[in-house]
């Protein structure tokens, strides 16, 4: 912003009232109404000459203030984020929010100008000493010289964590001569290259790839913590905590952990132990020119927080595991608070008028008149036509994107209006009409500049919800997929000649005084096999059940050769089946609907939130299969509350737009109430007629559906599995919307199935199980993915836990006093009375209430709609809400006897909270860990190690692995999965398909000829001084091997020099031996082998070589060539420069590609 438009502003401000500038001065303003709070506060932002301290009465407010100020003023506008932990919690905050607060905190002291937004409890809690954070704080940068021993251990005094690969604030790795960390308060990670002891490069890196995305010239390092945690700081803690309290010798004491370099959880409430004088309070941080600005109730929200801090410390303090400190060491008293605000210039924001009096200004705002768009009348916008008409002043409509600005231009286009775009509110001049980008959720009418702010809110009814987030790449599903290919120590893996052994580790062999790394597998009768990470293409992770049942071949036996072809008969019944299935979808024409583009948008302005890139790309997917004569069977794979329903409402609106009907089959009665009534929602302004069916309607109300679908008077009808029962018949069926496949029994399937050549048919589901996952992976049916996760929306944190009265009380405790709402998990009806009575005499704050699936339909349905509207916090249930219930206040779920529910399950049950910005929690509840199974063990390591949102791909993932991949198609082909493993069955099914497709008879030789051996008598390996990370050096291997092109091969050598510097020549030869390999594959080459005096090339039964151009190099060149037999070409000549050989060999291949026949089809 420009000078004179920051001294116009301060002009026409000054003469409605002047800031307080004196310790102790208050100014108040009154009439604050909608958005025009942040309009002021913005205003003040711009005329102090200093920083201005915003004060909510909560992080609700704090938040909504943030977004709304950003749009009225150029200035810094930012927030301390709150621990998010309850008072003496036993959890510590998350490390993203510890690193956002230590950078607000760092930099505090010596802001200029702007705005820091907090909430009153934050301001309330002390923070530790700025001469700490300054002393600990460290700047790197290119050029200079530092030791890497001595920043390893810098790093690691200041509370670092060693990892193998960065993922997350506060971790660092080191590689030779890289060093990544991601430092806290920084908002990217950074990869350090030294040359010696020089910082050579200092490089952003992406999370997620592992790639360098682009150079810096330094970088800022905050410490992990608030509190020190080097020797010193420990033996203070020590001698501290003993003067206060008693030291147990319990090797899970606070005490004893601290005194072992270890932070439990919770660690920040005993901080002040850390330092040596009283921690201070938020104002020793700011500048001596802050302006202090409130608004809301400070006083009752202050009293709030205090008596809750004080109630948690009477009933905590009783734990000798956990002795509490007094709550004025780690908080300000509400009087001290009130004191410290007494001592800064400070001015109150209200809604109210205030009485005249001096230091007092009512501003002249006034709420709008009623503008709301009228849906279901002649005129919709008359309200708005009449009031833009009558009003001389100027009028600025916010709207939340550019892509919701688009949306509101097209409806007010219908009154003749188009308003240009503003990017500052002070640019409206009277009588314009104009248009900006911006969070405002209500507007206002100012009399004094004599404009009108209109949202969309003021318009719509609703708030529209924009989604604020990283404008990050889509997700690749080949990536997720090829992810499947890590091995690790003591899995089982598959070796496509011997069958079943389990890998046992990594180790180098030299031979002829050659290295090379070798897998070694454990076959059964203790038999070793040493496979070449060169042949790592052979190898595949086991994956058909547990690991423990895997089948041990024995190598040298007939047992694998014979399981492997029995796969092989039995596979290609089922690609025969499954090309029947596609034949018949690909012969019988479906309907090619119409895309009648005017009224689609018109249906698509009404969705109140914009949609995500990959959203976005699945509604084109669907909509694109749905205009192709060819019946659609789309898959669409997003995690719990990412916006699949959208895509199925804009399909289910283009199929009725074009006078076909929807059927949308869900597996239970609950999430059909539900889609019930959004679809209501969604489409009340349409003449479309929904109907539902299910056991929430009594048998008269079910006929009537059922006779109105015969006569098309029904649009969309949403049920249970009824919707498949004979006795329904449709006069035109187009679409089947299926919610959660897996979830529905076999006979329910089979029917699905048979309608699938018949109709159009879009699957939703959050966790896809092995047979929807692994026909998607075969490219057996469409498959779309959405992985960007809603608005301010955090992962779920996930406990496992035995357990324990306490735990479950704090638990409910946590989120019942936060204003939310609790489902508790027990799957057991008998007994579900008795467990609801347990929890109300534990926690006696909460109100208990029970649902089950054998209650009465009308009973189940009123305790539902109780829990929506929040008359009871907490709801005993048992699997019934796993499915479909949204309810965006229950953000802590607490599943009993967690150990007794399947992978797919429990990601589905944890999916019904963490539905809003809130933090959520989930416990999983189980006995004894020595009462478990190993496989109950396995699937809650899963569960808890996905706390990332969008982490349901992943994890159907896991459950193949653990579970099996028996329902893939069939009992029968589960046995041979469980025999084979479940890569290799895909690997054959992959390529029966292919041989089928083109008129070939499959053979397990389609799979066994497409390999080939390159051994070129040179050092081809990752050393291990390259990369240090076996399970990392493995992975490569993998990659390596099974890259299908020379582009892939360019980009892992990219991703290699990019992660681990520059590539030593024994991994240059990896990467053209694998380029070698491929060449050779596409000639149907079976072996190359290369030495110091020449070697020779092995061509398979099917070579595409010209055997005329073998007989003319033969005859030019006898000296060079000659035959070794009727496939074997030798070649004699000194190639003991290892790089001539190479070239040698690479070049003899690439004329054998000048020289080709044709492939026979």
């Amino acid at each position: 912003m420009s000078t004179s438009d920051n001294h116009s502003r301060s002009q026409s401000s000054s003469s409605r009232y002047s800031l307080p500038e004196r310790a102790g001065d208050v100014r108040q303003l009154g009439q604050l109404t909608g958005a025009a709070c942040a309009v002021e506060c913005a205003e003040i932002v711009e005329r102090h000459n200093g920083p201005v301290l915003l004060i909510a009465p909560d992080m609700q407010n704090a938040l909504r203030l943030r977004d709304e100020i950003q749009q009225f003023t150029d200035q810094l506008v930012t927030t301390l984020p709150d621990w998010e932990t309850l008072p003496y919690d036993s959890f510590s905050p998350h490390q993203e929010i510890i690193s956002a607060r230590l950078s607000s905190l760092y930099h505090l002291p010596t802001m200029a100008r702007g705005v820091i937004i907090l909430p009153v409890n934050t301001l309330m809690q002390r923070v530790c000493p700025h001469e700490f954070l300054h002393g600990h704080a460290l700047v790197m940068k290119k050029g200079q010289r530092l030791s890497r021993d001595k920043l390893r251990a810098q790093l690691e005094q200041a509370g670092y964590r060693s990892v193998d690969q960065v993922m997350e604030h506060g971790e660092f790795a080191t590689r030779g001569a890289l060093l990544d960390l991601y430092p806290m308060g920084s908002e990217e990670p950074y990869r350090i290259d030294f040359f010696d002891d020089e910082i050579d490069s200092l490089r952003i890196f992406d999370v997620d790839s592992q790639r360098t995305l682009s150079e810096v010239e330094a970088i800022n390092l905050l410490p992990a913590h608030e509190f020190p945690t080097d020797k010193n700081a420990i033996e203070l803690f020590r001698s501290q905590w003993r003067e206060q309290f008693e030291v147990r010798r319990d090797a899970e004491h606070i005490y004893q952990q601290v005194s072992k370099g270890t932070w439990p959880a919770g660690i920040e409430y005993w901080q002040p132990l850390f330092f040596s004088q009283e921690l201070p309070s938020l104002f020793s941080y700011l500048p001596a020119n802050t302006l202090l600005v409130n608004t809301g109730n400070l006083q009752s929200a202050a009293d709030r927080f205090w008596l809750d801090v004080k109630s948690r410390y009477e009933s905590r303090r009783v734990d000798p595991m956990r002795p509490l400190l007094p709550p004025e060491s780690l908080w300000l008293r509400v009087d001290a608070l009130f004191a410290e605000l007494k001592a800064w210039p400070r001015m109150e924001l209200k809604t109210d008028t205030l009485p005249a009096r001096a230091g007092n200004t009512n501003l002249d705002y006034r709420p709008l008149p009623d503008l709301a768009v009228q849906a279901q009348q002649k005129s919709p916008l008359d309200n708005l036509r009449r009031f833009i008409e009558s009003f001389d002043g100027s009028v600025i409509f916010s709207v939340e994107s550019e892509g919701r600005r688009e949306t509101l231009q097209d409806m007010l286009g219908r009154i003749k209006l188009a308003p240009s775009l503003l990017t500052r509110l002070d640019q409206a001049e009277a009588p314009g009409r104009y248009m900006m980008i911006g969070a405002a959720e209500h507007g206002f009418l100012d009399g004094i500049r004599n404009r009108a702010l209109i949202c969309e809110s003021n318009l719509l009814g609703e708030r529209v919800s924009r989604r604020r987030q990283d404008n990050r790449r889509t997700i690749n599903t080949d990536i997720l997929i090829r992810n499947l290919a890590e091995l690790h120590s003591g899995q089982p893996v598959v070796h496509l000649e011997h069958g079943v052994g389990r890998y046992v580790g990594l180790t180098t062999l030299e031979a002829g005084g050659i290295k090379a790394e070798y897998l070694i597998l454990a076959y059964a009768g203790d038999d070793k096999l040493y496979v070449p990470v060169s042949s790592l293409h052979l190898i595949s992770r086991y994956a058909g059940g547990a690991d423990e049942n895997a089948p041990l071949h024995k190598l040298g036996g007939d047992a694998w050769s014979r399981a492997r072809q029995k796969a092989a008969e039995k596979v290609r019944d089922v690609a025969a089946e499954l090309l029947d299935i596609y034949a018949l979808r690909a012969a019988k024409s479906g309907y090619a609907f119409k895309h009648n583009r005017e009224q689609y948008q018109l249906f698509c302005q009404s969705f109140p939130f914009e949609t995500t890139p990959d959203q976005q790309q699945a509604i084109n997917a669907v909509l694109s299969d749905m205009c192709q004569p060819l019946a659609m069977d789309r898959l669409v794979c997003g995690d719990v509350g990412f916006g699949k329903t959208e895509v199925a409402m804009r399909a289910a609106f283009l199929a009725v737009e074009n006078g076909k009907q929807v059927a949308v089959l869900v597996p239970t009665t609950l999430l059909a109430q539900q889609h019930f009534d959004n679809f209501r929602d969604r489409f009340a302004t349409w003449p479309i007629r929904i109907e539902m069916m299910s056991r929430f309607r009594s048998a008269k109300e079910q006929q009537q559906v059922l006779d109105s679908a015969a006569e098309g008077k029904v649009d969309i009808i949403i049920g249970t599995h009824k919707l498949l029962q004979s006795d329904l018949r449709w006069k035109d069926l187009g679409l089947l919307i299926v919610d959660e496949e897996h979830r529905f029994g076999v006979r329910h399937k089979e029917r699905i199935k048979a309608m699938r050549a018949d109709v159009d048919i879009l699957t939703l589901t959050a966790t896809p199980i092995p047979r929807t996952l692994n026909m998607a992976m075969s490219g057996m049916r469409d498959l779309s993915i959405i992985a960007t996760p809603p608005a301010r929306r955090l992962a779920v944190k996930t406990f496992v836990r035995e357990y324990d009265n306490l735990l479950v009380r704090e638990s409910i405790l946590r989120e019942v006093l936060r204003g939310g709402q609790v489902y508790y998990l027990y799957n057991d009806v008998e007994n579900i009375e008795k467990a609801a009575q347990r929890l109300a005499e534990l926690v006696p704050e909460a109100r208990v209430a029970i649902g089950h699936g054998q209650m009465r339909e009308r009973d189940l349905e009123r305790v539902m709609n109780d829990f929506h509207h929040q008359r009871f916090n907490v709801l005993v249930c048992t699997t019934i809400i796993e499915t479909g219930i949204d309810i965006p206040s229950a953000n802590t779920i607490i599943i009993e006897r967690a150990d007794r529910f399947g992978l797919a399950q429990l990601h589905q049950l944890r999916g019904r909270v963490g539905r809003s910005h809130h933090q959520a929690y989930a416990y999983l509840l189980t006995p004894n860990p020595k009462a478990m199974s190993a496989d109950a063990h396995k699937r809650l390591e899963a569960i808890a190690s996905l706390e990332d949102l969008g982490a349901g791909f992943a994890l159907a993932t896991h459950d193949l692995e653990i579970r099996g991949a028996g329902e893939l198609l069939g009992e029968d082909q589960s046995g041979q999965m469980t025999t084979i493993g479940f890569s290799l069955y895909m690997d054959l099914l992959e390529s029966a398909v292919d041989a089928l497709k083109h008129g070939r008879e499959p053979s397990l030789e389609d799979l066994t000829s497409s390999q080939a051996e390159v051994e070129m008598r040179m050092p081809a390996l990752l050393p291990d001084d390259f990369i240090p990370d076996v399970s990392t050096r493995l992975s490569f291997y993998k990659r390596i091997a099974s890259a299908k092109n020379q582009d892939e091969l360019e980009e892992l050598k990219v991703e290699l020099i990019d992660r681990f510097g520059v590539l030593p020549d024994a991994a240059r030869n990896l990467l053209h031996s694998a380029a070698l390999r491929q060449q050779a594959l596409t000639l149907g080459i079976k072996r190359i082998e290369g030495n110091e005096r020449g070697g020779f090339i092995e061509f398979g039964e099917k070579n595409r070589v010209d055997p005329a151009y073998l007989i003319g190099l033969l005859q030019s060149k006898p000296q060079v060539y000659r035959l070794d037999g009727p496939a074997k070409l030798k070649f004699m000549l000194d190639l003991s420069d290892r790089a001539k050989r190479m070239k040698f060999v690479s070049e003899l291949l690439a004329a054998f590609h000048a020289h080709t026949l044709a492939l026979a089809s």
